[in-house]
């Protein structure tokens, strides 16, 4: 950005929506960027990703093609700083290390690990994400039934979530989470839950035996006796026909980025359902954004 009015950059010396560790970092690193030609050249943007639990991945991009010098320098940058490195350009990812980092929340008095894939989606804030959860947690209890998750990323509520059913079906399109999810899965000893990469609607359409899918072969769909379902859809909610399937669930946890979207589909649930609980939650700070949460049964 520049300064209004002038060609003069406009230039930042903190990040306050930052976490304190990237605030520390950044100044650091800049400098010693600078000081070597191999890292700076033609290096446009760097992407941060800090934890709770003190690991810290730094991507570099650059426009220009990344050979062994830059490697080489790359390692010793690494081991200078104690982070984790990846360096991207046009079509070209160099992981140093690995392209992960592994979070630790405290939920409920007992402390799980996330893999949290670099470009991949993962809950922004961890410190309000474990509140995020613990609320969850709080609503549905210890539930005798079985839980339903669309949209479970890499396992934010599904993991907890899954010590209060006797069993949990997650569903998520996307590669890299469904990969970090059967991480989580291990690293947390959890035995009841299983996950299938399918959009919302084919997972409907599953339950419904409208027609089978392989992804789906080795999961026993007729043993769950669901009582929850979970949604946490992308800011553009959901569709007017996933809307209705979560209404033939008796409970729904629904957490929402964008309370426009989710206004719209509470117009449609309320029909069937009454909210019992509800909740904001400031995961973007210093921005107008707000994350929230509403916890239904049917009427």
């Amino acid at each position: 950005m520049y300064k209004p009015g002038s060609k003069e950059l406009y230039c930042l010396g903190n990040l306050p929506a930052a976490s304190e560790s990237i605030n520390e970092l950044m100044p650091k690193l800049l400098a010693r960027l600078n000081s070597a030609s191999e890292l700076k050249t033609r290096l446009f943007s760097i992407e941060f990703l800090s934890t709770l639990s003190g690991q810290m991945l730094v991507t570099l991009i650059y426009h220009r093609p990344l050979g062994e010098e830059w490697n080489l320098v790359g390692e010793t940058l690494q081991k200078e700083f104690g982070i984790q490195i990846i360096g991207r350009s046009r079509k070209q990812k160099i992981s140093l290390t690995s392209d992960f980092v592994t979070e630790v929340l405290n939920i409920d008095e007992q402390k799980y690990q996330f893999q949290q894939i670099e470009g991949s989606f993962t809950q922004p804030n961890a410190l309000i994400n474990q509140e995020m959860i613990n609320w969850a947690l709080t609503q549905v209890g210890q539930q005798q039934g079985d839980l339903l998750e669309l949209y479970c990323g890499n396992g934010n509520f599904t993991i907890p979530l899954s010590r209060r059913f006797n069993q949990v079906l997650a569903t998520e399109i996307s590669k890299s989470s469904i990969r970090a999810l059967n991480w989580n899965i291990e690293a947390n000893a959890v035995d009841n839950l299983k996950c299938a990469r399918l959009a919302a609607e084919e997972i409907s359409e599953a339950l419904q035996k409208v027609r089978p899918f392989r992804r789906l072969a080795e999961i026993d769909i007729d043993s769950y006796k669901f009582s929850h379902i979970l949604v946490d859809p992308p800011r553009a909610g959901m569709d007017e026909k996933t809307t209705a399937f979560a209404q033939e669930f008796e409970s729904i946890v629904y957490i929402s980025c964008n309370p426009e979207t989710l206004a719209v589909n509470l117009q449609q649930i309320c029909e069937t359902h009454e909210i019992v609980a509800t909740a904001l939650f400031d995961q973007f700070p210093f921005t107008p954004h707000m994350e929230s949460g509403v916890y239904l049964r049917k009427k």
